[in-house]
């Protein structure tokens, strides 16, 4: 199993309409192949960064996931204007060891 961690700033005061639209997402990545759960979380002591925790079987399927059209689709509900901070802004690959 493999975890990607994709980490982003909100750059523009949009923090509560970003998290708005996590709650409201499509639910889209579920039905990819591999897809085991995703987290969205948020520093407490940084409440303008999010990260997203998805937990796949392989590494191909989350690289499948996302070059398909429903990957695109499913960032549809991103509030209009949001601005991220590129230098935050982070996708990493982990190994699961254990839980």
């Amino acid at each position: 199993m493999v975890l990607v961690l994709s980490r982003f700033k909100v750059a523009n005061g949009m923090t509560p309409q970003v998290k708005q639209a996590f709650l409201d997402r499509p639910h889209q990545v579920e039905g990819a192949a591999g897809f085991i759960r995703l987290d969205v979380v948020s520093p407490c002591d940084q409440p303008d960064e999010i990260w997203l925790l998805t937990y796949w079987s392989e590494l191909s399927s989350y690289e499948q996931w996302h070059k398909s059209p429903a990957h695109h689709e499913s960032h549809q509900g991103i509030p209009r204007g949001l601005k991220l901070d590129p230098a935050s802004t982070q996708i990493r690959v982990f190994e699961h060891i254990c839980s």
